[in-house]
């Protein structure tokens, strides 16, 4: 898979396992705060989660 990677911010993961979201993401996706899902994905190869907005086939399979 290749991917071209934007740099956005850097977050620790909290207590209670959260993680804030970048400011940066409302102005470059179609987001909206209190009502956008996403799935998470794990790309177990490279050590990296991965965030994609959420469709409702996604989230039927859940």
């Amino acid at each position: 898979m290749n991917r071209e990677l934007i740099y956005l911010d850097t977050y620790v993961l909290q207590q209670d396992m959260r993680v804030r979201m970048p400011k940066t993401i409302l102005a470059n996706l179609p987001v909206i705060k209190g009502k956008t899902k996403f799935a998470v994905y794990l790309d177990k190869k490279n050590d990296e989660l991965v965030l994609k907005i959420a469709n409702e086939s996604e989230e039927e399979e859940l």
